[in-house]
């Protein structure tokens, strides 16, 4: 690539979660979750929400050890060169059950210590304020996000962390892929139903206007409290193609691609579309004139994303036998599959940026993209060329689409160092620069090991994105 096209102050880095990363999960004050519950294997989500089974495997429980490891992980970004890391609080280390009237400190200082040694290798913080990780003793108690009782709480969480972290954070995410509650309630609003199950219309979108009301409250306790702050959402982005250009293909795609607008629509416009405002009346949504009021005065700055594929779908009988980011449909026969099925579309990507821009107006935050793969340890090496093309091809569809005019903030890899897979709690779906010696029953050395792509990426930061070929 020649020539400059990313600005100079663009967000290079990597992302991850706490509860794919930090393992320590009942340590030193912190409660449970709701990701605490989830084992690992082809029935991770049916446990969601029930007690903890000395005889069963929980993949997060240990997770990477980023809990104790972090100074060590954090240099080894630095030594890609990041500008910028997007993490996540863990909401039970600040509210063990989520509705304490008064913190727990230790959890705070983790955060403090973790922003603070961040700083120290001048790496910016974009930290989501809760990400798959509600409190489970608020799940339990009120059913998840359906129960508007829930608001009160995450305003208390939100205030708190912002007042703590003020001078240390300035970019803040709401909801982790908010919009992933179409697909399944578990992660999206801590709710234990599945598309297809009795009640889930009705009580997903009651908590999703649930969820948005408390995005916009965080929203303006954001901008009241953090001097400079920024609040932006996130979006789980899987553009749906038609299956043919049968119009009724088409319409099916159109008609997916704008429940997933739904979302983006009252964070960054502030209101709901003609669309979104019929589905609360179809499905008999809960609402108070104020969370309309909120939403309005309350749009979030800038509009963050993941994206990992794309999505193809049918009006007509079709095999699901393609599968994305906690979603499925028909295989794209025009995509290459990686070996859990995502399908791998780099023009996606360019196609999500700009219908995005053009839609808002409003700065993007790509806050996930990567290649989840088996990799495999030779000699002490990690020969990753498959994630090395991947990358590339995406990070070359982002200078196309920044050439065309979209306004981007940052590129933010997901997994830049291994992590527990929150689809399928392996840790065998690897998408880190760094390889971490741990398999899919929490042993290993826990050793960190560069991989090639970790040389690759630090020279593209270092050459602001100009230099994408292959590490000689």
């Amino acid at each position: 690539m020649k020539g400059d096209v990313f600005p100079k102050d663009f967000l290079w880095g990597g992302a991850i979660s706490a509860h794919q990363c930090e393992g320590a999960y009942l340590e030193d004050g912190k409660g449970l979750c709701t990701a605490d519950t989830l084992v690992a294997g082809a029935d991770r989500f049916k446990t969601f929400g029930k007690p903890i089974d000395p005889d069963a495997y929980y993949p997060n429980h240990k997770a990477i050890d980023f809990y104790h490891r972090y100074k060590e992980d954090v240099a080894l970004f630095a030594e890609m060169g990041f500008k910028a890391l997007r993490t996540s609080i863990a909401w039970t280390r600040i509210f063990p059950n989520g509705d304490e009237e008064e913190p727990n400190e230790k959890g705070l200082q983790f955060y403090d210590d973790l922003f603070d040694e961040l700083h120290k290798y001048g790496i910016e913080p974009i930290v989501t304020v809760t990400h798959y990780e509600t409190p489970l003793y608020l799940a339990n108690k009120y059913g998840g996000w359906k129960n508007r009782e829930m608001i009160p709480h995450f305003e208390r969480y939100c205030r708190t962390i912002f007042k703590r972290y003020k001078d240390k954070v300035k970019y803040w995410l709401n909801f982790n892929e908010i919009n992933s509650m179409l697909y399944m309630g578990v992660l999206g609003a801590a709710m234990p139903i599945f598309r297809g199950m009795k009640g889930f219309e009705e009580d997903t979108w009651q908590a999703a206007h649930n969820m948005l009301t408390a995005a916009a409250i965080a929203t303006k306790l954001c901008h009241e409290i953090v001097s400079g702050g920024k609040m932006g959402m996130m979006l789980s982005s899987m553009y749906i193609y038609g299956a043919t250009c049968n119009p009724a293909d088409q319409w099916m795609a159109y008609e997916q691609n704008r429940r997933q607008f739904l979302f983006s629509d009252v964070m960054m416009r502030g209101h709901y579309s003609s669309f979104g405002l019929k589905l609360l009346e179809k499905y008999g949504v809960q609402t108070m004139p104020s969370d309309f009021e909120l939403m309005r005065e309350n749009v979030c700055d800038y509009l963050s994303f993941s994206y990992y594929s794309t999505m193809v779908a049918s009006s007509g009988p079709a095999k699901n036998d393609g599968k994305g980011n906690m979603a499925s449909g028909m295989r794209n026969p025009y995509l290459k599959s990686n070996e859990w099925g995502w399908q791998m579309d780099p023009t996606g990507l360019r196609l999500v940026l700009s219908t995005l821009y053009e839609r808002y107006e409003k700065p993007l935050l790509i806050a996930e993209n990567g290649l989840g793969a088996t990799d495999v340890v030779e000699d002490g090496c990690v020969h990753d060329d498959y994630r090395i093309e991947y990358l590339r091809a995406h990070i070359q569809a982002c200078a196309d689409a920044v050439r065309e005019g979209v306004q981007l903030m940052g590129y933010l890899p997901w997994g830049c160092i291994d992590l527990v897979s929150c689809s399928t709690g392996e840790m065998r779906k690897r998408y880190g620069f760094i390889y971490v010696d741990v398999d899919d029953r929490g042993q290993g050395t826990f050793e960190r090991i560069r991989k090639d792509s970790f040389y690759w990426y630090r020279r593209v930061i270092a050459s602001n994105g100009t230099m994408l070929g292959d590490i000689k």
